[in-house]
This record gives structure tokens, C-alpha cells and sequence, in this order.
């Protein structure tokens, strides 16, 4: 796949898709990065969605506060919220004439030969289509080692560098990685160095922290593919981003 069609993969992190509160879908949050997403598009860029959300959206849905211990539970939360997400997808893109394409992927499609040929064809095809957007997640509601291992951080830098795309960003609650005095971190060179600055917790509805948002950007800089962390609740700086610009840590190894 080439890099001429400039790809975008952009993460969508649980928090960015919930209510501060916790107790929603954050509908405002879903209409404005669906309306930053099409400036993209119009920009002649190809954005490719990985959102996470969808465990968040089934607990809601079963009005389950915490995220579930059972895997069954967590599964069936997955099932349920997956749907949900895709139709806010649905019906916000229409209004900008767009289509989305649900895509759910799990570690084995980038292990195996046949599986990888087979996705990278499916994007081939896809992304023939101006008017479609792909919708990425893991296939959380039948991928035991995925609920138990993985994360889309990782996912979306996998992504990202089999569809030979020309930028990954990383869309989380904070504008990047912080020092000790809260101040922005905006270029990072070395992974292992900045890596103290990193703090282990993660959300209610949320498996990966800064950690793994970390250890995906490098993987996606060693293979050759630019990255970078920023806000998703300044989602209006998105084209900015791209052209270089924004509040952000990008990489730079």
C-alpha cells in the first residue's frame, strides 16, 4: 500500500468519547470529532478511525459503573456497545455525505501471513472509496487475549504501519506528556528517557495509560511512520496537527 493516498490513523481514546462525569456517550464530544474528521477528508487527506468506546458504551447501556472483572461480562458489554458506537458513526458522517466501514481486528490479522494480506487488501479497497471512512477496533467481544492483553494504542500504531500511513495521532485527555512541573513535553527523542515522566493509571472504561501511548509511538516512528499524542477535547486543532502544528508531544526519533 502506498503513502501516496496520505493516511491518517487517528486513536480515539474511551475518555474522549465519555462524559467527564462518566456516566454517558459524550454526544457534543461525538459530533465534534466527527466534524474535525471531515475538515480532514476535505483537506484530501484519508483519516482512518480506531476508536476505543465500545466496553464504555455497553457498561452504560447495562448501567455498570466499574469495568467488569468476568470476561464473559466485559464481552457481552463489548457486543452491546460496539453497536452503539457504530450508529453515532452512521449518522453523523451522513451529514457530511460520508459512509464508515466497521473493521474489528485482533492481534492474529497482524501475525498471520494470510490475515495480514487479507486486511491489507480490505483497506486497499476501502480506501479506493472517497467517500468512506474506516472504523477500526479489536474485536474485543470474542478476543479473550485481546481483553486481557491488549489495547488500541497499540492496535491503531500496527495499523498505522501496515497501511504505510503518513501520520498517527493519538487522541487522548491531555495535550501530551507532562514533566514534573506540568509542563507540555512537545518534541520527544527518546522513549526510555521521557518514560519517567510517565505516571501508571488508567480510566473506568479504559485498558491502555500513557505507557502504552508511549511505547506506540515509537513503534510506529521505528517503521517509519511520524506520531503523535494530543487533546482530544481540542478537537478543532486536528488540521493543525497534521501540518505540522497543534499542542502536542510528537516523536521525533
Amino acid at each position: 500500500m502506498s503513502k501516496a493516498k496520505d493516511i491518517i490513523v487517528i486513536k480515539f481514546g474511551s475518555g474522549i468519547l465519555t462524559r467527564p462525569d462518566g456516566i454517558a456517550l459524550d454526544d457534543s464530544q461525538f459530533d465534534g470529532l466527527v466534524t474535525a474528521v471531515s475538515n480532514v477528508h476535505s483537506m484530501g487527506k484519508r483519516p482512518v478511525i480506531v476508536s476505543s468506546g465500545a466496553a464504555a458504551a455497553g457498561m452504560m447501556a447495562f448501567g455498570i459503573k466499574e469495568r467488569p472483572d468476568d470476561l464473559s461480562e466485559l464481552q457481552a458489554c463489548c457486543a452491546v456497545g460496539q453497536a452503539r458506537l457504530m450508529h453515532f458513526y452512521e449518522t453523523l458522517f451522513r451529514q457530511y455525505s460520508l459512509n464508515v466501514a466497521q473493521l474489528l481486528l485482533t492481534n492474529e490479522d497482524f501475525s498471520t501471513p494470510n490475515r495480514i494480506l487479507n486486511v491489507t487488501n480490505t483497506f486497499e479497497n476501502l480506501l479506493r472509496h472517497d467517500d468512506v471512512i474506516p472504523i477500526v477496533n479489536e474485536n474485543d467481544s470474542v478476543a479473550t487475549e485481546e481483553l486481557k492483553f491488549g489495547d488500541n494504542d497499540s492496535l491503531s500504531a500496527s495499523l498505522s504501519i501496515l497501511i504505510r500511513a503518513s501520520l498517527l495521532i493519538i487522541l487522548t485527555e491531555v495535550d501530551g506528556l507532562m514533566d514534573e512541573d506540568g509542563n507540555l513535553i512537545s518534541d520527544i527523542s527518546d522513549i526510555d528517557e521521557v518514560s519517567q515522566h510517565v505516571r501508571s493509571e488508567t480510566g473506568s472504561y479504559s485498558v491502555g495509560g500513557m505507557s502504552t501511548k508511549l511505547e506506540a509511538l515509537g513503534m510506529a516512528a521505528n517503521s517509519g511512520v511520524p506520531a503523535l499524542i494530543a487533546n482530544g477535547r481540542n478537537f478543532e486543532q486536528l488540521p493543525e496537527l497534521i501540518n505540522g502544528g497543534g499542542l502536542c508531544s510528537r516523536i521525533t526519533i
